[in-house]
């Protein structure tokens, strides 16, 4: 009975199936994905759905067949058995020596009245952005309820488009659970300047509609945004359902080791539905990003094929790009952070936060169009360096002097890649 069940066909699933046929696994693999649509990016769907040809495959059609991965597309997982590894897809079962759970997840609701109405949209998959796509344009008018990334991704790109475009932030920033105070409102001027409308501490009570069809929102202070269409952007919540289900350990996500074992001995899981050990000290974290799904495939990759877990784990980061802005993130905002240094030029759109603990070692580094600062603040963060924050901040001081490994011609390029993503 050696093979392998994939259940999620995202960025996470596909990248377990491939690498374990890298790595030399030759028995069965099937990759079950609920949507009938091949394995695609989800980063442009939010970064480039006005105009980007859409879906865009993560692996070429062929590569399933090729590499002897049976891909059951429109197949939705209904329950799995961590005993007998058996699943079940509408009344059909299988039985498997491993399953992996690459759920991802799914777009956070909102309780509002009016929500159902037509025109009010979210945005997890394919269909959804084009949908959306289908909202933008000059005369147009958007409201993007939420200022996180995907929220502001959005707004930017919409409002290339001339669609006129309305931010409701509840909280007193934009990204304010997951950047610092300098990044937030580096991007909030930016946003402003191409014209996006930005308002913080708007709390929304209700969409309101005539014909069947949004034509406002309405906010707790009884004012009113006119508007066309709303997409909510307020988070997603992790797929945990079968592994609930299953009796699995589950905390806001499922929760899994540095092997990216589940509580269940045959049930790993990878991607946007874990919640990891993440950091010197371990912390439980749910990371929604490619490198992090990526991170795990390997690690559950190895499990399966009895390799021994890698010591260190990558330092986690993320980017979104809006417009001609591009933003790096390495390691996690948290309370560790006691000091920040501003590196470089925010009215010139290429600067970087630099954020250090007490002991002055860098925890994290926000990067804007700085692909050597992102690169550099990445190895601090690996290596738990030591800096000078005078030195840090001072441009004439060569960053090559601060940490020369993070700059070498290798990761240059990797950096000059990485920013042309």
């Amino acid at each position: 009975m050696n093979s392998v069940a994939v259940i999620g066909a995202g960025h996470g699933g596909v990248a377990i199936a491939g690498m374990l046929r890298q790595r030399g696994y030759r028995e069965r693999i099937d990759l079950y994905g609920a949507e009938t649509n091949h394995p695609y990016h989800r980063p442009p769907l939010s970064k480039k759905f006005a105009q980007d040809p859409l879906p865009q495959w993560l692996r070429p059609q062929a590569f399933y067949a090729e590499q002897g991965i049976g891909l059951r597309l429109g197949e939705r997982v209904t329950s799995i058995d961590p005993g007998t590894g058996a699943i079940e897809t509408g009344g059909l079962a299988g039985r498997y020596e491993h399953i992996v759970l690459a759920t991802g997840a799914r777009p956070r609701r909102l309780p509002l009245p009016g929500a159902e109405l037509s025109g009010v949209l979210h945005l997890r998959t394919v269909d959804d952005a084009l949908a959306l796509r289908a909202q933008v344009g000059a005369g147009q008018r958007l409201v993007v309820i939420g200022g996180g990334y995907v929220g502001l991704e959005v707004a930017i790109a919409a409002r290339e488009q001339l669609t006129e475009v309305v931010v409701l932030e509840r909280e007193p920033r934009v990204l304010n659970r997951v950047a610092s105070k300098q990044l937030s409102e580096f991007v909030t001027g930016f946003h402003r300047a191409q014209g996006v409308v930005i308002r913080e501490k708007a709390d929304v009570v209700e969409v309101v509609g005539r014909d069947g069809r949004v034509r406002s929102v309405r906010l707790a202070d009884g004012t009113t945004v006119p508007c066309d269409a709303v997409l909510i952007g307020v988070g997603a919540v992790p797929r945990e359902e079968l592994a609930v289900a299953a009796g699995l350990r589950c905390d806001a996500g499922i929760v899994v080791d540095g092997a990216a074992r589940t509580s269940a001995a045959r049930i790993l899981a990878v991607g946007d539905a874990t919640r990891r050990p993440v950091g010197r000290r371990g912390d439980m974290l749910r990371l929604e990003s490619i490198p992090s799904a990526n991170e795990q495939a390997s690690q559950a990759a190895a499990t399966i094929l009895g390799e021994p877990a890698r010591a260190e784990h990558e330092v986690p980061w993320f980017w979104s790009d809006q417009a001609d802005v591009k933003i790096k993130i390495a390691g996690v905002l948290s309370g560790d952070v006691v000091s920040s240094v501003v590196r470089g030029n925010a009215e010139a759109r290429r600067f970087s936060v630099f954020h250090l603990d007490n002991a002055d070692t860098v925890v994290a580094v926000e990067s804007v169009s700085a692909p050597a600062d992102f690169m550099a603040g990445k190895s601090l963060i690996a290596r738990r360096t030591r800096v000078d924050p005078t030195r840090l901040a001072d441009q004439r001081t060569s960053l090559r002097d601060i940490v020369p490994a993070a700059l070498s011609r290798a990761n240059q390029k990797r950096a000059y890649a990485d920013h042309h993503l």
